[in-house]
């Protein structure tokens, strides 16, 4: 059972490998949605993110010759990495299977605890399967990421230091994957005031909660699509459930583009860099249908690789109208391009790339196409400067283009 006396005891226990992520009051997101807006900045654990609570105090929990067959578990990456560090820190051998799809920065920081890494499925649901096969074979234990009491136990010390920082929360979001952040949060909250709204974010393709909330029962998606990698889950766990459809108050659902822009608002307005399954809260803050509310944002984990960074921060800025290429056809005669440039520098716009194709039509007196990517301020800024090549004679049009 999850008690407060449980909670009590996995707070002092997780202290010995937590550091202390106090709440970071937003004046940005409060501005925006008109709330105050805290963020519990769990990206900036030792090891990324929350999951090393759960895994700790799990471990804290187990028996010595529990220790001592070996733990196994299965990961997208922060759970992994959290079981890898508490097996270190107690001395004991641990097995992590994760998805073949998983970033490669998590593996290797996983073996970089010095535990043993497998790569099976496509997906968190065919790893894990494989994780229990593996545990039969070899008679290790078994240490599941999110249905298990004494792991959402652990997670759930997260609102006990956001109630000991902010006594007067009126809601908290989040992240949901399989359930056991949401679990342990939403059951600590309501021992400690039932006033306290707690609701879930989920990324829309990977909404296993909502659709088992909905079903009243636990029920198992056909397939996942999202790049929220770490809460891409078919089915949530059977034993939280419970737990979940008594204190859990809504859940809000958070499509991809939703998240590469939040990806920028955190590194711009709070230098911080949160994953995508870390992101769900903040793209969540907007739909949420309150004002003037105090409201907690839980970023769940910071563990994002170079490659997806870099894929994220340019689809944010093409999402956002801050870069786009425009297409414009011009007479193949000295001078038009110079132009053109003349007409973008009068609206502030910045060239980044410039493209000139004298292949697009046979008879290059009548038309070479020029495509220019450009660095906008914005939609209004964008919408200016090609109004700007309308007045001049040209017909601009947007392209989809990689920067």
């Amino acid at each position: 059972m999850l008690s407060l006396e449980r909670f009590e005891e996995a707070a002092e226990v997780v202290k010995r490998v937590t550091q202390e992520t106090k709440l970071v009051y937003s004046d940005y997101f409060s501005a925006t949605t008109g709330n105050r807006v805290y963020l519990k900045p769990e990206n900036m654990q030792f090891t990324g993110a929350y999951k090393v609570r759960g895994a700790y105090y799990k471990m804290s929990t187990l028996t010595e010759d529990e220790r001592q067959k070996g733990i196994i578990t299965a990961s997208a990456g922060n759970h992994a990495q959290g079981v890898a560090y508490a097996a270190k820190c107690y001395g004991v051998k641990a097995t992590i299977v994760m998805p073949t799809t998983t970033p490669l920065m998590k593996v290797n920081r996983t073996k970089g605890y010095g535990a043993q890494v497998v790569l099976y499925g496509d997906v968190y649901d065919e790893a894990c399967a494989h994780a229990y096969k593996l545990a039969e074979g070899h008679g290790y234990t078994f240490i599941h990421p999110f249905d298990d009491e004494a792991v959402a136990t652990g997670q759930g010390t997260i609102a006990m230091e956001i109630f000991k920082e902010l006594p007067l929360v009126d809601y908290i979001l989040c992240p949901i994957g399989g359930g056991g952040l949401a679990t342990g949060v939403s059951t600590l909250a309501k021992l400690l005031n039932p006033k306290i709204k707690v609701i879930g974010v989920e990324p829309a393709g990977a909404n296993c909660m909502e659709e088992s909330l909905k079903l009243g029962k636990v029920t198992t998606l056909a397939a996942v699509n999202t790049i929220a990698d770490g809460t891409a889950v078919k089915t949530p766990g059977s034993i939280i459930f419970p737990y979940l459809q008594k204190n859990l108050d809504g859940i809000i659902t958070v499509e991809d583009s939703e998240l590469v822009v939040s990806f920028l608002d955190m590194v711009e307005n709070h230098k911080m860099v949160v994953e995508n399954s870390g992101l769900l809260t903040v793209a969540a803050l907007k739909k949420l249908e309150v004002k003037g509310k105090k409201v907690v944002s839980i970023l769940s984990g910071g563990n994002m690789d170079v490659i997806t960074m870099s894929s994220v921060v340019q689809q944010g800025l093409i999402l956002r109208d801050r870069i786009f290429t425009v297409s414009v056809l011009l007479p193949d005669k000295p001078g038009e391009l110079s132009r053109v440039a003349s007409v973008v520098a009068k609206e502030n716009g910045n060239v980044i790339k410039l493209e000139h194709n004298q292949f697009v039509s046979i008879n290059r007196n009548a038309a070479v196409e020029l495509r220019i990517t450009l660095e906008a301020f914005g939609t209004e800024h964008k919408q200016q400067i090609m109004k700007a090549l309308e007045r001049e004679g040209y017909q601009p049009k947007v392209v989809r283009t990689n920067i």
